[in-house]
């Protein structure tokens, strides 16, 4: 992988995803029990927001609809503390938009909702507090808040509705920028001023999705700012907000945090490997852990999944500096945060809808020299040792989460095993592929007996043609494994083949590790001649939103929804619509030879998409084009594809999200033997 050098840093100023990879179960208990999360530091009126803040938002879960009221705040309060959300750190409850009444009264203050909140906002905020938890608002920066009924906006109002705020008892206020007023800067600070003279420690979120930079001039006017444009629960959106979040960690640290939105776990639109991943990289991040899914339908997965001590303590960690970019190459990333204890929190995350193999090392996380590391999972809490290679095989959209130290009794670990394949397997229904497997010790001490097994569904079957165990496996030492594979007669598409490694630890523990290993089996391959690529069905797709269209645009939601594909006003008759991140696939048997298209942003999208494309001929890159934008023409897109078994065609977000990337393959043709 390519790792990265670390970013310069600048000074703050105000005037400028089973779900991880190799899933481990031991037969008996390590030592060392997991770190319990440290309770959120106390704020006080300069430092309101030491960590974090953690806690809710019903946002997303009610928005403005009726049933938004006193009864359904106080039930949100209950369920954080009877599902051991508030012991784990979440302390927050934060109402949106539509608290207050359309007018301010005759002395020019705010009024709840006498239908939502007939006791008014004091006493739901002291119920709140009785419960041992914090209560928010939400404000608008300019005359009238963002929601389309416009709410009264402080803008003008600062001293005022900040006395009314602290009175009230308020903890935290998301002041949201909608209704105009002038530069940002000034209205967040004027707020900001305004708060701080009532005396009462309120944490202020610069709530305007990014749109100002406010990590540029925030050199102390509000404790959270918004970094990306606000999430849903998807996995286009959680990883377009990663991206836009990830390269901003020299602006942020305590009371100065960088928000990428609210949490979604358990709002379902994602899988538990997707939600894992969202809340370890959040955690890395040091971004607030605000949910944003609705806690009355919690199930207890992603309840697991929120109340992690050992995820949430990397989030809280006194250090307060969130994690850094060391390597990114072909959506697989290498993460490292640096913890108040000398260790790192690294996360290997793979963006792609593959398993991919992740590799890093202690020296490129930044840990000093040792003679040996110890490497905790913080989601198995199994910990192993290493001489300093961090690997692991990643499931697709998954993140494994290891708190890495140098450790003196490293080699008295279990050693850390690392189970990989080569690339994908390509085959033909009937036939026998030959897949390898290679299990490597990176740790300090030999192991017991190694077994490893390859296993598919009805009908598939593997045999090993060269030593698929062993009664010892040394330090440094591979055991590598050829498998004979017989793909069934009727098969086609993608399918996964389970490889299994089990073995023992020197002390007698048993681990087992599991991955995936897909194989695309191609039936069809294109006509001979030229012809339309997209009238192929493909081995695969995938796609930010909605399905991949053929012959039409992407129009994110149902199949046949997009429109004619039409790229800087030129509209085409054939090619496929998709939205980033996109990888379609293709059989070809190795008997084509040039793949051609003229790609493009769709006008359908506006004017603020950026992606790029890219055709991959098996796993080389043989085409691709610089990012592109909406106000690009169609650009032509070449690339020799001889002898490879399969076509990919993929289209990147450009590096700054999914949103409005909806890209074209249009007169997207094949030529083959």
């Amino acid at each position: 992988m390519r790792h990265l050098p670390p970013p310069a840093r600048r000074a703050p100023g105000r005037g400028a995803l089973g779900a991880a990879v190799a899933v481990l179960l031991a037969a008996a208990t390590l030592a060392d029990p997991a770190q319990a999360a440290a309770a959120p530091a106390a704020g006080t009126a300069a430092t309101p927001a030491p960590a974090p803040p953690m806690g809710f938002t019903n946002r997303d879960s009610t928005r403005c609809r009726a049933e938004f009221d006193e009864a359904y705040v106080k039930k949100i309060a209950d369920i954080l503390v009877s599902k051991g959300l508030k012991d784990a750190g979440y302390t927050y409850v934060n109402l949106d938009d539509c608290w207050a009444k359309p007018e301010r009264d005759d002395r020019g203050r705010l009024v709840p909702d006498p239908v939502r909140f007939p006791n008014g906002i004091k006493a739901l905020a002291d119920h709140v507090h009785a419960k041992g938890l914090k209560f928010g608002l939400l404000a608008g920066a300019g005359t009238r808040t963002c929601d389309p009924a416009g709410f009264p906006g402080s803008l003008g109002h600062e001293a005022g509705d900040a006395r009314q705020f602290a009175d009230w008892g308020v903890d935290h206020l998301t002041y949201a920028d909608c209704g105009g007023g002038g530069d940002a800067e000034q209205r967040y600070a004027a707020m900001s001023d305004a708060l701080r003279a009532t005396g009462r420690p309120v944490v202020l979120t610069v709530a305007d999705q990014g749109a100002n930079r406010s990590w540029e001039w925030d050199g102390g006017v509000a404790q959270v700012r918004r970094t990306t444009g606000a999430g849903t629960d998807g996995w286009g959106s959680v990883l377009a907000r990663v991206k836009q979040n990830l390269p901003l960690a020299a602006h942020a640290g305590p009371g100065r945090w960088n928000d990428p939105d609210a949490l979604h776990v358990g709002g379902y639109g994602m899988t538990e490997t997707q939600y894992r991943t969202q809340f370890s990289l959040w955690s890395v991040m040091a971004a607030p852990l605000v949910i944003g899914s609705d806690l009355r339908k919690l199930d207890a997965v992603s309840a697991e999944i929120l109340t992690n001590r050992e995820v949430i303590a990397v989030d809280q960690d006194p250090k307060g500096k969130p994690g850094e970019i060391v390597a990114s190459d072909a959506g697989r990333w290498v993460i490292s945060k640096e913890l108040a204890d000398g260790s790192r929190a690294v996360a290997l995350f793979n963006e792609t809808n593959r398993p991919r193999r992740i590799a890093t090392t202690a020296a490129a996380v930044g840990l000093p020299g040792a003679s040996g590391y110890k490497a905790r999972d913080l989601w198995t809490a199994l910990e192993k040792g290493t001489a300093g290679t961090i690997a692991a095989t990643v499931p697709a959209h998954g993140t494994v989460l290891l708190k890495v130290s140098a450790d003196r009794k490293w080699s008295q670990l279990p050693p850390l095993l690392d189970t990989t394949t080569v690339g994908d397997a390509v085959a033909r229904p009937g036939t026998t592929q030959r897949i390898a497997s290679t299990v490597t010790n990176h740790g300090g001490a030999a192991t017991g007996t190694v077994t490893v097994t390859l296993t598919g569904d009805d009908g598939w079957t593997a045999r090993p043609v060269t030593a698929a165990s062993t009664d010892r496996l040394k330090a440094a030492a591979r055991l590598g494994t050829e498998w004979d594979v017989t793909v069934p007669a009727g098969a086609t598409g993608r399918h996964e083949l389970t490889l299994t490694t089990k073995y023992r630890s020197r002390d007698g523990l048993s681990f087992t590790s599991v991955i995936p290993v897909p194989v695309l089996v191609g039936v069809t391959r294109p006509p001979a001649g030229e012809s339309y690529l997209g009238d192929q069905a493909p081995l695969a797709a995938a796609n930010g939103w909605g399905p991949v269209e053929k012959d039409l645009s992407n129009g994110e939601s149902n199949a046949g929804d997009g429109s004619p594909i039409t790229i800087n006003g030129t509209v085409f008759a054939k090619g496929l619509g998709v939205n980033s991140p996109s990888s379609v696939e293709y059989f070809t048997a190795g008997q084509c030879t040039r793949v051609a298209a003229q790609v493009g942003l769709d006008d359908e999208a506006g004017t603020q998409g950026t992606v790029t494309f890219e055709i991959w001929a098996d796993h080389q890159q043989v085409a691709s084009t610089p990012k592109m934008t909406n106000a690009d023409a169609a650009r032509s897109l070449t690339a020799d594809v001889s002898t490879a078994e399969t076509v990919r065609l993929v289209v990147t977000d450009g590096g700054d999200g999914s949103a409005y990337d909806h890209a074209d393959w249009a007169d997207l043709k094949i030529t083959c033997a």
